[in-house]
């Protein structure tokens, strides 16, 4: 391998590194906002006991749902953008409406963590 093929594969390391970098900043960003929310519950202590009794009462029991996390999002598209598909992650960020991956709605995380398992199959 030439010196200049070996030097251009770091610089393409350093990048992805840079992305990823990125995607937890982004993510260390909004975790601490998601602390300072829950800090702010605690600290109010302003819990409506009664509309908990009552909701308690009058529902039945859910089925347990599983809930895709922001975590594991993260993970299956750093790898897509490892893989050289940082382009097709983008473009799927920007179909949820967002720039960054903690800017998508946790709602859609499913619904996203799905279409980017798919990313790249059937293209190499």
């Amino acid at each position: 391998m030439s010196k200049v093929k070996t030097l251009l594969d770091v610089v393409e390391d350093i990048r992805s590194l840079a992305e990823h970098l990125k995607l937890v900043a982004e993510d260390v960003c909004s975790l601490a906002e998601s602390i300072k929310v829950v800090a702010e519950v605690i600290s109010s202590n302003e819990q409506p006991k009664i509309a908990a009794q009552t909701t308690k009462k009058s529902l039945p029991p859910a089925a347990p749902e599983k809930v895709v996390t922001l975590e594991q999002v993260r993970a299956v598209l750093a790898e897509k953008s490892h893989d050289g598909l940082t382009a097709e992650v983008r473009a799927l960020l920007e179909k949820y409406g967002a720039q960054k991956l903690s800017a998508v709605d946790p709602k859609d995380y499913a619904a996203l963590l799905k279409e980017a398992e798919v990313l790249g199959n059937g293209t190499k």
